[in-house]
C-alpha cells in the first residue's frame, strides 16, 4: 500500500512539473507571438512606405515598438504608435513661404498682359511713342500749317493717342474684372477646403478615440491645409484630441468645430471708378456679410491676396497714370488750341463746361484784362468787334454792375452765364436792348444767330453762310488791338458773391470749352482731392456747400484736424445724393466726392478763402478721362477745324487798324508744338511723384513704371521659387520616404520575423516532446 502510494506522488509530482514547464513554453509563445505580431505591423508599415514612394505629401510611417510588461515581468513586445516622420516647425515655414510665393505667382499672368498692353519701352506700339509720332507732327504742320496733309495727319495722331489711351484703359479694366472673378472661384475653392479640413477633424477624433490608426488620414489632412496656405495665408495649432484649427494672420477662424463660410460676389462689369473703397467691389466676407467680417483688407499672402492687390492696387494705380497723363494732354492742348481758330473763323461752337445754374452762376473778367468778339468775313477780314466787358457792362444791352466784385479783390463785374449768352447774342443779331447804352450791335444785318447756356454749356451758332466768329483774349480792357495774352477767368460757381472765387481759369474761350481739340463728354459728378498722405488733418476749419442742377444738396462745417475718413464719412451722412469716401492711390489716398445720381455738381467753400479746397487739391476729377477722351468730332471730318492761327491785329487796317485772320498764320500751330517739346508739371499719381517732364517723358516713365514692376515681381518670384523649394527640399528630407533605408529596415524586420517564427516552430517541437512525456 506504501509502494503504491508513493508511486501516485512521483506521479502528481510530474503532472505539476509538467504543467510548469507547458506554462512557461505556453508564455515563451505568447512572447514570440507578440514579436511576430509586432515585426508584421511594422513590415506592413514599411511595405506602404515603399509604395507610396512617389505619393506627392505622403509622410514616411514609423512604428514605435515597446517592452510589454505583465505584473511586473516581460512579456514580449508591442506597438506603442504609428507615427509620421514630420518636421511641423519645417512644414509651418514652408506653408508661410508658399502663400509669398503664390502672391507672387498669381500675378505673372497678369503682369505679362499688361507687358503686351504697355508695350516696352523701346517698342514702336508704345504710348510714348505715339505721342513722339504726334509731336513730329505738331512741328510739321508748325511749317506748313496750311496744308491739309498736315492736318489730317494731327488728327489721325490725335485719334491714335485717344485710342491707345482707350484701349489701355479697357484692358485695364477687363484685368480687374478678371482678378474679381478669380477671387470669387478662389473663395469657393477655400469653402471646399474648409469643408474637407473640418472633414478629416472629424474623421481624426472618432479614430483615435476607437484606436484606429490615424496617419494617413492626417496626411490627407495636410494635403489639403498646403493646398489652403497656397490660396491665403494661414496659421493653425492642435488640439490634444488632434483637432487642428485654422485662422487668417489676422485672426479670424475658418477651421474649427464649425467650420467658417467665406463669401464674396463677383463683379459683373468694373469701370475706372470700381474700388472696394467706395464698396463697388464686394468684401470677402467670413460668415455673415456685414462690414465687420469683410477681410479683403486683413489678408496679407497667397493668391487671394496677389489678385486682391491686382484689382485695387496696382492695376488702379497704372489706370491713375494713363488718366493723370490724359487729363494734361487735354488741358495743355486744349487751352492753346482755344487761344486761336481756323481760318477764317467758326461757325458753331459748342462749349464743353457744364453749368448746373447758368441762371445764377457768374463770371468775370479780371483785372484790365478783356476779350474781343470779332466777325470775320470769308476772306479774313473784320466785319465786327466788340469788348467782351464794354458789352457787358452797357445798359443798351442789358448790361447790369450789380455783381461788382468790389474793392480789394479785382476790377470789374460778375455776369451770369445766361445774360452774357443773350447779350452776345443781341449783338450779333443787332438787337440792342432799351437802355440807352453807347454802342450798337455788330451791325451786319444779321438775325437767327443763337447764343444759349440753357442746355448746361454755352452753345454758339452763327446763322449764316458768310461770317465766322472768334474769340481774341487781351490784356486792355476796351483797347482794340492790345497784346492778345489769356484773359483770367474768375467763376463764382455756387453764385454766393464771395470775394474768393471758387475757380479761376486762364482763357475766355478756353474756360467755356468753346474749341476744344480733346473732348470727354464727361459729367462733372465726380470730384477729387489731390494724392495725400494717410495721416492728413485738415488744416483749417470751413463750411462746404454741394449743388447741383436742383439747387442746394446741402452744407458741411469741417473742423480743423477732421481726417479724410471723417469728412467722407460727414458728407455721406449729410449730403443729398452724395457719397464721399477715401480711395487709395500710389503711396498715398484721395477724397473722392460722387454724385449718386450720376448729375454735375459744384462743391464750394462758403465765406472767404477756399484754403481747405486748396489744400485737398480738390478738382473735378481726371478719373475716367483716359477711357472717354478722344478727338472733337467735326474735326475728325473736317480737319480744317483745328486751330492754326489766331485773329491778329494790323494798326494799318482800316482807319484805325482792324483784326485779321489769315489761312498761313501758324502763330498756333507753333504753341502746340512747342507745348509737346517743353516741360509740363504732372501731379502725384498711381506711385509716379509730381514731376515736370514732357509728354513723351511722362508716357515713357509709364511704360518704365510698369516694366519695373513687372521684373521686380519675376525676380522676387525666382527668388522666393527658390526659397520655397529649399524648404520644400528639407521637408522631404524629412518627411520623405528613402528607399535605401527602407531596405535596410526591410532586412531588419525580416530577420526579427524570421527569428520569431523559428522560436514558434522550436516551442511547437516543445510541446509535441512534452506531451510524450506526459
Amino acid at each position: 500500500m506504501g509502494a503504491i502510494c508513493l508511486i501516485q506522488d512521483t506521479r502528481d509530482q510530474g503532472r505539476r512539473k509538467g504543467e510548469t514547464e507547458m506554462s512557461g513554453i505556453t508564455q515563451a509563445l505568447r512572447t514570440a507571438q507578440s514579436g511576430l505580431r509586432t515585426n508584421q505591423a511594422a513590415l506592413d508599415a514599411t511595405a506602404n512606405n515603399i509604395a507610396n514612394v512617389n505619393s506627392p505629401g505622403y509622410s514616411r510611417k514609423i512604428v514605435r515598438q515597446e517592452q510589454r510588461v505583465v505584473e511586473g515581468a516581460g512579456a514580449g513586445v508591442q506597438i506603442a504608435d504609428i507615427v509620421r516622420q514630420v518636421d511641423e516647425g519645417l512644414l509651418k515655414s514652408l506653408r508661410l513661404e508658399l502663400s509669398s510665393l503664390h502672391t507672387l505667382d498669381v500675378q505673372e499672368t497678369y503682369y505679362d498682359r499688361m507687358q503686351e498692353m504697355f508695350g516696352t519701352p523701346e517698342g514702336n506700339s508704345t504710348i510714348s511713342h505715339i505721342i513722339n509720332e504726334l509731336t513730329s507732327t505738331l512741328e510739321v504742320m508748325a511749317v506748313s500749317s496750311d496744308r491739309t496733309l498736315e492736318q489730317s495727319e494731327l488728327v489721325r495722331w490725335g485719334r491714335e493717342l485717344t485710342l491707345k489711351l482707350q484701349s489701355m484703359s479697357t484692358t485695364i479694366q477687363e484685368l480687374r474684372v478678371q482678378a474679381d472673378s478669380e477671387i470669387a472661384s478662389i473663395v469657393t475653392e477655400i469653402n471646399r477646403l474648409v469643408a474637407k479640413i473640418g472633414d478629416y477633424n472629424d474623421k481624426i477624433i472618432r479614430s483615435e478615440a476607437t484606436g484606429i490608426e490615424v496617419t494617413d488620414l492626417k496626411d490627407q489632412r495636410d494635403a489639403a491645409v498646403d493646398k489652403l496656405a497656397q490660396f491665403v495665408d494661414i496659421r493653425y495649432f492642435f488640439r490634444a484630441d488632434g483637432d487642428v484649427v485654422v485662422f487668417t494672420s489676422g485672426g479670424r477662424t475658418i477651421v474649427d468645430n464649425i467650420p467658417a463660410t467665406l463669401t464674396h460676389d463677383a463683379a459683373s462689369s468694373v469701370a475706372s471708378t470700381t474700388t472696394h473703397a467706395e464698396g463697388d467691389f464686394a468684401g470677402i466676407f467670413v460668415g455673415t456679410t456685414i462690414a465687420g467680417n469683410d477681410i479683403t483688407n486683413e489678408i496679407r499672402s497667397g493668391r487671394l491676396k496677389g489678385l486682391i492687390d491686382l484689382r485695387d492696387g496696382i492695376l488702379p494705380n497704372l489706370q491713375s497714370q494713363i488718366d493723370e497723363l490724359s487729363a494734361e494732354i487735354r488741358d495743355v492742348f486744349n487751352q492753346i488750341h482755344n487761344r486761336g481758330t481756323s481760318f477764317p473763323g467758326i461757325q458753331s461752337l459748342t462749349g464743353t463746361r457744364n453749368f448746373i445754374e447758368p441762371t445764377s452762376q457768374k463770371v468775370l473778367i479780371s483785372g484790365t484784362g478783356d476779350t474781343r468778339v470779332i466777325l470775320f468775313d470769308g476772306s479774313g477780314n473784320q466785319a465786327a468787334s466788340v469788348s467782351l466787358k464794354t458789352l457787358m457792362e452797357d445798359a443798351n444791352f442789358g448790361g447790369d454792375t450789380t455783381y461788382n466784385a468790389g474793392a480789394g479783390y479785382a476790377t470789374g463785374d460778375y455776369w451770369i452765364v445766361s445774360e452774357m449768352a443773350t447779350n452776345i447774342q443781341n449783338w450779333l443779331n443787332d438787337s440792342p436792348l432799351v437802355g440807352g447804352g453807347s454802342i450798337t450791335g455788330a451791325g451786319l444785318g444779321l438775325s437767327g444767330n443763337t447764343v444759349s447756356a440753357t442746355s448746361g454749356k454755352l452753345v454758339i451758332n452763327i446763322n449764316s453762310t458768310s461770317y465766322y466768329l472768334a474769340f481774341r483774349d487781351e490784356n486792355a480792357t476796351d483797347t482794340p488791338g492790345s497784346t492778345h495774352t489769356d484773359a483770367t477767368i474768375h467763376f463764382d460757381s455756387d453764385s454766393d458773391g464771395d470775394l474768393d472765387p471758387d475757380e479761376t481759369v486762364s482763357g475766355f474761350s478756353n474756360f467755356f470749352g468753346l474749341n476744344d481739340f480733346f473732348v470727354d463728354n464727361l459729367a462733372d459728378n465726380v470730384h477729387e482731392s489731390n494724392v495725400l498722405a494717410s495721416g492728413y488733418g485738415a488744416g483749417t476749419a470751413a463750411t462746404l456747400s454741394f449743388r447741383d442742377a436742383t439747387g442746394s444738396l446741402g452744407t458741411l462745417a469741417v473742423t480743423a484736424g477732421e481726417t479724410l475718413a471723417t469728412i467722407a464719412a460727414n458728407i455721406t451722412n449729410n449730403i443729398t445724393n452724395v457719397t464721399a469716401t477715401v480711395v487709395p492711390d500710389g503711396s498715398g489716398f484721395r477724397l473722392r466726392i460722387s454724385h449718386n445720381n450720376g448729375a454735375s455738381m459744384t462743391v464750394t467753400q462758403d465765406a472767404g478763402t477756399d484754403t481747405l479746397l486748396d489744400n485737398l487739391g480738390l478738382h473735378v476729377a481726371d478719373v475716367r478721362v483716359s477711357t472717354s477722351l478722344s478727338v472733337r468730332s467735326d474735326i475728325v471730318t473736317t480737319p480744317g477745324y483745328i486751330s492754326r492761327g489766331a485773329a491778329q491785329w494790323d494798326s494799318a487796317l482800316g482807319a484805325a487798324g482792324e483784326y485779321y485772320t489769315s489761312i498761313a498764320d501758324s502763330t498756333i500751330a507753333v504753341a502746340l508744338a512747342e507745348a509737346f517739346t517743353t516741360t509740363n508739371a504732372f501731379d502725384t499719381a498711381g506711385g509716379i511723384a509730381n514731376i515736370s517732364a514732357t509728354f513723351e517723358g511722362y508716357a515713357a516713365a509709364i511704360v518704365s513704371t510698369n516694366a519695373t514692376l513687372a521684373d521686380t515681381n519675376a525676380d522676387t518670384l525666382e527668388f522666393q521659387q527658390i526659397l520655397t523649394n529649399s524648404l520644400q527640399q528639407k521637408s522631404d528630407t524629412v518627411r520623405g520616404v528613402n528607399l535605401d533605408e527602407e531596405m535596410a529596415q526591410l532586412i531588419l524586420l525580416e530577420q526579427a520575423y524570421i527569428a520569431s517564427a523559428r522560436i514558434i516552430t522550436v516551442i511547437q517541437k516543445m510541446f509535441e516532446a512534452l506531451e510524450q512525456i506526459l
